[in-house]
């Protein structure tokens, strides 16, 4: 006779605490190996999930060489941040780092904590370029990324720097408001820039040798670069929005995944990234419904990049409270998450009445675990069944229709990291904080 799936599922769970003191070697034991750990997250806004996914790479960074922590932000943004764990000598731009919506996703007391604490481990390496980075994957920056790289080009190349002004110029009117742009466009209103943005990027390229020669400084020229891509594809990007969701999903993803390889091949052949991206991100897209509507994600082009040596881990909750807003550039509040849905992947967990554990959903690089038990807990979770993705915006009101989608969690993750209830972020206000230099990533 067959067990029930809860009996199987609580059976397989490796319960732990809480986050910042969970018991983990399990887990690392089958994650350690891979080249990318792609953390996942069920919200924007739950403090747990950021707790543990900064516990996870701790360990990975302190015992198991991982040099590079890629995150769902905008790449000037982060910048700042790198810049501050690195220990660089660079002066703070003239604006705000994370100040735009949603603010509360990267400026909160969670990242604050896990940034000190990655500043203070660089510290013991006197070679910045072996000291651990942190770096933005996103594209939204498309205005502050146009700024760097006419400020990069002043210092280097005056004469590059003018024509990057004028090709630039294109897309000025449009930096405060670029989705306007893509409006404008097609509708016959303005000229598309991308010949222009392109037409940067392959230049600032094709000076590559130049430039790093003058500058003896390969991030900067990085930065430079990736600055231009940034601008490339948020020029592209805001166009596909009104062509169709996958469309500008496809291209926002492929930009991500693109950045996390140029920025592992920087750091060369022995680099190893962790990734914090939310679960629609990391997850498998074949193993949801999100393959349906011709949609891929990171998850899904990692595996393929990598195979085993991508390591997919997702993350759960029931029940607890979240910092989301109601629409997009809404204030946030803190929100209710409501229970579970009956035939979700969150009510099984739930109905463990385990309050947070581990969960190995596939076997790699020879770790299979218990393989009847590994191959009986596959088995119970293979078919389909509803799972819970809740993003900056959250509306409980239309829960079913507006949070959940159908999903294979063994063929979507490798690991599973389940929360039972989970309490919102603290975030962090935008004004300077008291006792920290300007330099602070949070701080200006």
């Amino acid at each position: 006779m067959a067990l029930p799936i809860t009996e199987i599922l609580t059976q397989a769970a490796e319960p732990f605490d809480v986050p910042d003191s969970a018991s983990i070697d399990a887990l690392l034991q089958r994650i350690s190996s891979a080249r990318v750990v792609l953390l996942g997250e069920a919200t924007h806004g739950s403090s747990e999930f950021y707790r543990m996914r900064a516990r996870i790479t701790r360990e990975l960074i302190e015992h198991h060489g991982f040099d590079l922590v890629a995150v769902e932000a905008d790449w000037p943004d982060a910048q700042r941040i790198d810049t501050y764990v690195r220990h660089l000598d660079s002066p703070p731009p003239a604006w705000q780092a994370f100040a735009r919506f949603p603010t509360w996703m990267w400026r909160n007391a969670e990242v604050h904590d896990f940034v000190q604490w990655l500043r203070a481990f660089n510290s013991s390496r006197p070679d910045a370029s072996q000291r651990v980075g942190f770096h933005g994957l996103d594209l939204y920056s498309m205005y502050s990324s146009m700024s760097a790289v006419l400020e990069y080009l002043e210092g280097v190349d005056p004469d590059i720097a003018t024509l990057a002004r004028k090709r630039y110029g294109c897309l000025s009117p449009w930096g405060e408001e670029p989705a306007d742009y893509g409006a404008a466009v097609l509708t016959g209103q303005w000229q598309s820039c991308e010949t222009d943005v392109l037409s940067m990027l392959k230049d600032l390229l094709a000076k590559r040798l130049d430039y790093q020669q003058q500058q003896q400084d390969g991030l900067r020229f990085l930065d430079a670069v990736q600055n231009a891509r940034v601008v490339a594809d948020s020029e592209q990007y805001y166009r596909a929005m009104y062509y169709g969701r996958a469309e500008s999903w496809n291209l926002r993803d492929s930009h991500m995944f693109e950045t996390l390889r140029a920025l592992l091949d920087f750091r060369g052949a022995g680099s190893k990234a962790v990734v914090w991206e939310h679960n629609s991100h990391i997850g498998d897209a074949t193993a949801t419904e999100m393959s349906a509507h011709g949609e891929t994600n990171v998850g899904e082009l990692c595996r393929r990049e990598f195979g085993d040596d991508a390591a997919l881990v997702g993350f759960g909750t029931d029940h607890g409270t979240v910092a989301a807003a109601d629409d997009w550039d809404g204030p946030m509040s803190v929100k209710q998450v409501r229970p579970a849905i009956s035939g979700s992947y969150e009510r099984l967990c739930h109905e463990t009445k385990l309050g947070a554990f581990a969960l190995q959903l596939r076997g790699r690089n020879g770790f299979n675990g218990d393989g009847p038990q590994l191959g009986a807990l596959r088995s119970a979770l293979a078919k389909p069944r509803l799972e819970r993705a809740i993003g900056v915006i959250y509306r409980p009101e239309t829960e079913r229709q507006s949070h959940y989608f159908s999903a294979s969690l063994p063929q979507q993750f490798d690991e599973y990291i389940w929360l039972d209830e989970t309490n919102a972020v603290t975030p962090l206000p935008t004004k300077p904080i008291a006792g920290l230099p300007d330099t602070y990533p949070f701080g200006v």
